[in-house]
């Protein structure tokens, strides 16, 4: 029940802002504590691939963002997703949280005092120096995805809409593609070295696919505004949940 419970939870999150791991991760660790950190991170990407594919399709046919952006964004990703994965077993979360904490609390504070940011399209490149921006944010993102994951759709629709000049809702539009693509990325890797908890991942995964569905028709029909105001909200726990990480580590 807290599985299912969890990753329905998550599949909305994600499905408008991204984020859904800092419900879904959690909800893993307690439900299986003498699973090893990598099956932990492999099972969440095989529901958070669920709920992913079902958003990425409502937002394609309800918004149709421009291909140009999304698939060099999202092939990169791709790339990017399947070396962090490859290198997750290597990497410790500590050298993640600080640089993640500091990250967080510089775009949700850009974004709370830039109350017109993302309201409309307004893109800042064009041509190449666009799509050059938009897969160097894929590749770096999509490894931080693989490597450790939660918070990624975040990143992905604040880079969208602080660098490249989206709206909250078509950069929530692209952020679902890209972060289908990471997902898929990473769970081929985890899926080879036989990390996934198949039957596990899979419920989750069908609960989170609901909760997805449900999350992107909510913020395709309330727009860029609800969009913002979720993005804030989202930010602000992932700023609570890895600060008293942090906090615990250093004291």
């Amino acid at each position: 029940m807290l599985l299912a419970l969890a990753g329905l939870f998550a599949g909305f999150v994600d499905a408008v802002v991204g984020g859904g791991g800092l419900v879904q991760l959690p909800a893993l660790v307690i439900a299986f504590p003498g699973a090893a950190p990598v099956q932990i991170l492999a099972t969440n990407k095989l529901a958070g691939t669920c709920g992913t594919s079902i958003s990425s399709l409502t937002y394609y046919r309800r918004v149709r963002p421009d291909p140009r952006t999304f698939v060099p964004l999202m092939a990169v990703a791709f790339v990017g997703s399947a070396l962090g994965a490859v290198a997750a077993s290597h990497i410790p979360k500590s050298a993640f949280d600080p640089i993640i904490l500091v990250a967080l609390v510089v775009v949700g504070a850009y974004v709370l005092f830039k109350p017109d940011l993302g309201g409309v399209t307004d893109l800042r490149f064009s041509g190449h120096r666009h799509t050059l921006a938009a897969v160097a944010a894929g590749f770096t993102i999509g490894f931080y995805d693989g490597a450790l994951g939660p918070g990624t759709g975040s990143f992905f629709v604040f880079t969208l809409v602080g660098l490249l000049g989206y709206s909250f809702l078509e950069a929530s539009a692209k952020a679902r593609i890209a972060n289908w693509a990471t997902n898929v990325a990473a769970l081929l890797v985890f899926a080879v070295q036989g990390a996934v908890m198949w039957r596990v991942g899979l419920v989750v995964g069908l609960c989170n696919l609901l909760g997805s569905y449900v999350g992107a028709r909510t913020a395709v029909s309330r727009g860029s505004r609800f969009v913002r105001v979720f993005f804030v909200v989202v930010v602000s726990a992932f700023i609570v949940k890895i600060g008293s990480d942090v906090a615990r580590e250093w004291l």
